[in-house]
């Protein structure tokens, strides 16, 4: 399964060297990469890339749970190509065959009541219009959000992000309160049950919500925590949540960017899992639906959609050829029931995964639904080990392997791969990842 170089090795050696030497000289240095020695991915089919230097690899992280339905699919490629061919770009002041007919099947899968779609470039501009439209919608800047949480890398959505990894300014447009939901370890929750955990949680917002000055504009959440690592509340958590929030008439939204789609296995938005007293009155979205292709997104009911009070327009949201490639990506997706795929093949991989609690001493734990895994590594002591985290990368890396880390410390492996991948692939997966987190030196106790 290695990754193999198919080049000139003398030639090659230089490649990603050079790019990285060209990348530094012109790019930020807070824009991160991963890997010591940085890969230029070159090609991709299927569950599986290529880089720079010929080293193929089994991509289990997708470009950031982006490549959803896999690499260089046909259809997606065909629809892209066609429509590129006619026009690229009109700008939402002219009609858009395209966006409009990927905003009626948005729509009718969004569940929403009397939905309403906005098209936007990203999953942070998604989130961005959430803000907007629950701010504005309840005459309040003060917002609620889970501890641990991101929401991407605009001004008003770091204001919101509870990891402080990736949140460099104290400075925000919106009063920002934290609660607890999703993350245990390391807190003094970690030892809770579920259900004395959901309880301990909805006292915490109550606790919250009656230190604050009345009128709160909307809870934002992850169902599951992408970059926190994949940390996972309780099912029914946000129904209870839900059951506050009413209450007090204030907005719920879902930040569905990263567990979208069908990803969580179970239900096609994270959010279902918590569904019994009410639905989001925002739903946001991104990444997956475009399979790369830069598109996000909002829905929202009607009447919340409809309160902005002033004219506006989307230059790049739902482009003729983003909107085409994106429908084309979901028709594959539900065509090829890729829910279902990632409900069974994530059960597997799950199943293996678990197999290194108790025989891989770092492992502290493994969580996540679908093909939505975190594995957690820490000292003896039970410290968060990022260190350890950053060899197993390098090690998978070696073997032919691509995952992700994240996590408040970015100690937490995050495994993600494709939605069409297969049983076979995960067990190939899985094995490395094994052989990694078994072989890579584990800490010693401080």
């Amino acid at each position: 399964m290695g990754s193999m170089n198919t080049g000139n090795e003398a030639d090659a050696t230089g490649t990603h060297a050079e790019l990285a030497k060209r990348r530094k000289a012109v790019l930020p240095e807070w824009l991160t990469t991963m890997y010591a020695e940085p890969i230029d991915i070159d090609s991709g089919e299927g569950r599986h890339v290529r880089d720079a230097e010929g080293n193929r690899y089994l991509d289990f992280f997708g470009g950031i749970l982006t490549t959803m339905t896999g690499h260089a699919v046909p259809e997606v490629t065909a629809a892209v190509s066609e429509q590129a061919s006619r026009i690229l770009h009109s700008s939402t002041l002219y009609l858009n065959r395209p966006m409009i007919e990927l905003a009626e099947r948005v729509a009718e899968l969004s569940d929403i009541d009397d939905p309403r779609v906005f098209f936007t470039t990203s999953g942070t501009e998604a989130n961005d219009t959430a803000l907007l439209l629950a701010t504005g919608y309840r005459a309040s800047n003060q917002v609620l959000a889970l501890r641990n949480s991101y929401h991407g890398r605009s001004f008003s959505s770091m204001a919101v992000t509870g990891n402080r990894s990736w949140s460099p300014t104290s400075l925000s447009p919106v009063q920002t309160f934290y609660v607890h939901g999703s993350r245990r370890r390391g807190t003094p929750m970690a030892q809770l049950s579920d259900a004395e955990l959901t309880e301990a949680c909805v006292a915490d917002l109550e606790d919250v919500l009656d230190q604050l000055h009345g009128n709160v504009a909307c809870l934002i959440a992850e169902p599951i925590q992408g970059v926190g690592g994949f940390a996972t509340p309780p099912d029914g958590l946000y129904a209870r949540f839900k059951e506050v929030l009413d209450r007090h008439g204030i907005l719920w939204v879902s930040d569905e960017v990263q567990t979208g789609w069908g990803r969580t296995g179970e239900h096609f938005w994270g959010w279902q899992a918590h569904a019994d007293n009410g639905k989001p009155d925002i739903v946001t979205f991104a990444k997956g639906l475009g399979n790369g292709l830069s598109i996000g997104g909002v829905v929202a009911d009607a009447e919340v959609m409809n309160s902005v009070a002033a004219n506006s327009i989307s230059t790049f949201g739902g482009s003729p050829v983003t909107a085409a490639g994106a429908l084309a990506n979901l028709d594959y997706l539900l065509e090829h029931d890729l829910q279902r795929n990632a409900a069974h093949v994530g059960a597997i991989l799950r199943a293996e995964l678990d197999g290194a609690l108790g025989s891989a001493s770092a492992v502290a734990d493994v969580r996540g639904k679908g093909l939505m895994i975190g594995v957690e590594l820490a000292d003896p002591d039970g410290q968060p080990a990022p260190e350890l985290a950053a060899e197993v990368l390098e090690e998978t890396k070696r073997q032919g392997v691509l995952v992700g880390k994240g996590g408040l410390h970015g100690n937490v492996l995050r495994i993600a791969p494709p939605l069409s991948v297969t049983e076979s692939e995960v067990r190939e997966g899985a094995r490395v990842l094994l052989d990694a987190l078994h072989t890579v030196p584990s800490p010693e106790a401080s």
